[in-house]
């Protein structure tokens, strides 16, 4: 029993700093991140690699500790997050903005020694989702395209810090993760709306679980397939796609395009929960296809 005793604060202490940051999401981000990197990359910096994963990490950590400082007594509200550290008390709000402003500035300076454009996007990124989509989240279903912004960044971000360069290749990589996004939001804001509901916030868009909500979901997700699979035409620079991989990804877009439509049939909360998990399995599954095509090129 001693030991339970001893071991229980430090477990305690290190839970909540991987729940104010978020560490499940951030290493998500990372993963995109990363991805981007080797897409851009003619020879891959395992430095560079690293120092993106760290900045990458910092950057989202201290996003989420912002946002969760800014929420702290709506999320007390809901079911899913008045167990946070900030709400159920665990972490004093000095605490969480001491965390965020060292992950903040530690972010910045790793991700500059890369290069100063990815130094920017990040803080780009930062900014977007602190101070204007965490805001608009009881204000606006529009808050849903405003944080779209700061979330389709890592994918393009790697490239940038691959290359030091902004063009149509990390332009089409941010698309491709911007549209993804609403069908993704939309399901998570369908299968928990009656929590986000007791805190006011505003993620669908048509604010119900409605009809129109679905054809939204449904148009997104098809523009999401079709802009994923732009790399095949040859019309993106150095960021090329072979038909075999296209052919994967169409198909890969087939079955979350089954998921929303299955919503629109049943409209319960279950299957827009299961979109969600298509959702995610596709953009992680897309990012893995796009590098393996790469470099199964260059090997061939």
């Amino acid at each position: 029993m001693s030991n339970t005793r001893v071991h229980t604060p430090s477990v305690s202490v290190l839970s909540d700093f991987k729940e104010i940051t978020k560490m499940r999401l951030a290493i998500s981000v990372v993963f995109s991140s990363v991805a981007g990197y080797f897409l851009g990359a003619e020879v891959i910096d395992f430095v560079t690699v690293l120092l993106l994963a760290i900045g990458g990490y910092l950057m989202v950590g201290a996003s989420n500790a912002y946002n969760q400082i800014l929420e702290k007594d709506l999320d007390a509200l809901m079911d899913r997050t008045k167990n946070r550290p900030l709400p159920a008390g665990r972490m004093t709000v000095p605490t969480a903005f001491v965390i965020a402003s060292t992950f903040t500035i530690l972010g910045l300076i790793v991700l500059y020694i890369i290069n100063p454009k990815t130094a920017m996007f990040g803080a780009i990124s930062i900014f977007l989702y602190v101070s204007v989509y965490t805001p608009l989240k009881t204000k606006t279903p529009l808050s849903v395209f405003v944080g779209a912004f700061p979330g389709a960044i890592p994918f393009m971000l790697g490239w940038v810090a691959a290359t030091d360069e902004f063009g149509i290749e990390p332009g089409t990589l941010f698309m491709i993760q911007f549209f993804w996004q609403f069908p993704h939001f939309w399901a998570i804001g369908w299968w928990l709306f009656d929590d986000y509901k007791k805190g006011g916030f505003f993620m669908l868009p048509t604010g119900k679980r409605d009809k129109g909500t679905v054809i939204q979901i449904i148009l997104y997700t098809i523009w999401t397939i079709l802009v994923s699979l732009i790399p095949v035409f040859g019309v993106t620079g150095k960021l090329f796609l072979t038909p075999l991989s296209g052919v994967l990804i169409f198909m890969l877009g087939m079955g979350m395009l089954y998921y929303a439509l299955r919503l629109k049939r049943k409209r319960t909360s279950k299957a827009a929960k299961k979109l969600m998990f298509a959702s995610v399995s596709y953009i992680t599954l897309l990012q893995i296809i796009y590098v393996l095509d790469k470099f199964l090129r260059e090997w061939i």
